[in-house]
């Protein structure tokens, strides 16, 4: 059997994180079986479906290298086959009209709480005529679902489930103004679209006893069923926003690389012994479902962060100076110049070392592009006392004449401070200060030598003409 699945996300909102996980494992599981990873936009809740969310959802998928096959299907778009498969289960006796006006349907629930039972529908026109319904009412299409006995899902992930059909009412599948809804609509697309494995969140779980009693009654084969345990904070809570429930956008925007998100993911309730660092290529070699636990996944910010910088480290320069020039740009509100350019480039390989996100590389890289006279931080600006502007005044001289290399520059600087009668420490803070604005940089010798000999000398001048 050909794998075939399926990401099917309702375009009410950006890709969320758990989203992104569904469709990763669904991508994976394709690609590992070599299969077909479809997409298809289920979208009849068309008061809250939107073309942004819609757009959203792609740019997400496109970024974080989840390409699909074949054409994206719009859920909405397939309204009347649905209503025909609705029309087809009624007539096969498999299905029934029900004429409860929204009124009586609100008693009957009013009736079920009063009485602490479950509210549900009471089958009250599964047995009836047609023709005893007051003139004027539009029927809803219902399911006849079995009464007695019980529904079995063999989950992949969850084992074998089981419900009593008595939990189970007979649920709308046409409403009374002709629209389908969500479950009979999931199965006729998950039927026509070949879908061979359902892999979705365990909230979907209760969904899947419905969906395969309409499968059941239609004759048609069932999907295999495997609901993934949602993803917590790491309280143990439900995931909120304050937890990392974000759009994909927003991990995009605050510097994460597609590659560690896809990793992280990964490993957000799948494991492949104790190995942490996967590659997409080992992922679609090693993943697959009996790897997928039964407990809730815990989001952690820090490994996310701690694998991003892995990652960051192991890009090429080229791509992370393009990267970064991006927000750069966007921090100094102009387009960088070929020198700022080149400065960048050349900074890139120590620049890289310590920064877990690209925003943070951006933020230690912002000193290369930096107008003069360069801001000052806090711990920079207090460094730079009376003595210390004194001393980088006395520099400049010795600077003028040198040979513009780090190692000239060092030797010429550590002879400084021998002069001076202090430690290499004294002269290189307040120089650092001087030319990044901060306390941390890569090594100063360096700095001086990616600003070159006219911007190195203008940062000192001004911060040793800095008087208070």
């Amino acid at each position: 059997m050909s794998v075939v699945v399926r990401f099917a996300p309702s375009p009410t909102g950006f890709l969320h994180i758990g989203g992104a996980r569904t469709a990763l494992f669904n991508w994976l599981f394709a690609r590992h079986h070599g299969g077909k990873f479809l997409l298809r936009i289920e979208d009849t809740d068309r008061a809250r479906s939107t073309p942004e969310a819609v757009a959203a959802i792609i740019d997400g998928l496109d970024w974080l290298g989840l390409g699909w096959d074949g054409d994206i299907v719009q859920q909405f778009d397939r309204a009347p086959r649905h209503a025909e498969i609705a029309h087809q289960l009624l007539a096969a006796g498999h299905a029934y009209y029900c004429f409860c006006s929204p009124a009586e349907l609100e008693v009957m629930r009013e009736r079920a709480r009063a009485e602490k039972r479950s509210v549900r529908y009471d089958g009250t026109w599964r047995d009836r005529d047609s023709a005893e319904a007051r003139p004027g009412i539009a029927p809803a299409i219902r399911l006849k679902a079995p009464q007695s006995g019980s529904t079995t899902i063999r989950d992949l992930v969850q084992g074998e489930v089981t419900i009593a059909n008595t939990e189970l009412d007979d649920l709308i599948i046409l409403r009374a103004d002709g629209t389908p809804t969500y479950n009979l609509s999931v199965v006729v697309d998950d039927h026509d679209m070949g879908i061979t494995h359902v892999i979705r969140g365990d909230d979907h779980l209760n969904n899947a006893f419905r969906q395969k009693q309409i499968y059941d009654a239609l004759g048609w084969a069932v999907p295999e069923f495997a609901h993934v345990p949602l993803i917590h904070g790491p309280d143990g809570a439900k995931l909120s926003k304050r937890h990392g429930d974000l759009g994909v956008d927003a991990y995009r925007e605050l510097g994460y690389l597609p590659e560690a998100l896809r990793n992280y993911l990964l490993r957000l309730g799948w494991s492949h012994g104790d190995d942490e660092l996967i590659s997409t290529e080992r992922a679609v070699e090693w993943f697959d479902i009996d790897a997928v636990g039964r407990a809730p996944a815990r989001f952690d910010f820090a490994k996310l962060g701690n694998l991003n910088g892995h990652y960051i480290r192991a890009a090429e320069d080229e791509r992370l100076v393009t990267l970064v020039a991006q927000r750069l740009e966007k921090l100094v509100g102009k387009p960088l110049t070929d020198i700022e350019l080149r400065r960048l480039r050349a900074a890139m390989p120590e620049l890289k070392l310590r920064p877990k996100t690209l925003a943070e590389l951006a933020a230690n890289a912002r000193f290369l592009v930096a107008p003069r006279p360069i801001r000052l931080d806090d711990k920079a600006a207090k460094l730079l006392t009376p003595d210390a502007r004194q001393l980088l005044t006395d520099l400049l001289d010795r600077l003028r004449a040198p040979e513009w290399q780090p190692e000239r520059l060092e030797n010429e600087i550590r002879s400084f401070a021998d002069q001076k009668g202090t430690k290499l420490g004294a002269i290189a803070q307040p120089l650092r200060a001087a030319l990044t604005g901060s306390l941390a940089s890569p090594g100063i010798f360096d700095v001086m030598k990616i600003l070159g000999r006219e911007e190195s000398l203008g940062r000192i001048a001004d911060a040793a003409g800095s008087a208070g």
